[in-house]
């Protein structure tokens, strides 16, 4: 048992399982059930909390599966770590989808995020302008209206950004279990 410790496998699979295990999570169930059951601006509140720790997540863990790549088991076959990652056969199976991985997280991270928070705080800073939400029905000022598009646009390439995320963490995960039969 003690031996398997050395190895890279547990290591692999339990950043693997936490990857996909969180995004899933707070893609399919916590955010929807904190925006059913949260008002507008508590929902904020929480996402603007959990966003950098999802984000880095999904931005540490590619290179941690980098790390812990198990190579074959064969002396001649796939190296182990970052080497097995670059190898040539893997580059569809194993380097893309964790590229893609890290890319869109750290598009997330570092670049949606903050932007996406400076427009929630005019678009506060405007609501106490036009004392009217910036969610709420009926016409906003021009400025409101510009700020919501601008929003509406950032925050739907960070819902694709996240989604390709996920979508390659599962090719990542389809191709490390054809490791196992």
């Amino acid at each position: 048992m003690s031996h398997i410790l050395l190895t890279l496998a547990p290591y692999q699979v339990l950043s693997y399982g936490t990857l996909l295990g969180t995004q899933v999570f707070h893609t399919f169930i916590n955010s929807i059930l904190s925006f059913k059951v949260l008002e507008r601006p508590q929902f904020a509140i929480l996402q603007r909390a959990v966003f950098p720790a999802y984000f880095g997540i999904q931005s540490a863990a590619p290179v941690l599966l980098a790390l812990t790549y198990p190579g074959s088991k064969n002396p001649l076959g796939v190296a182990s770590s970052l080497a097995g990652v670059f190898h040539p056969s893997n580059r569809w199976g194993v380097l893309a989808p964790l590229g893609t991985i890290l890319v869109t997280g750290l598009v997330n991270l570092v670049y949606l995020l903050p932007e996406t928070n400076k427009i929630t705080a005019l678009r506060r800073e405007q609501e106490k302008k036009d004392g009217k939400a910036s969610y709420e029905k009926g016409s906003h000022s021009e400025e409101m209206t510009a700020l919501n598009k601008k929003f509406g646009q950032l925050h739907g390439i960070s819902s694709l950004a996240n989604l390709i995320t996920v979508i390659a963490t599962v090719a990542y995960g389809i191709n490390l279990s054809s490791r196992l039969v």
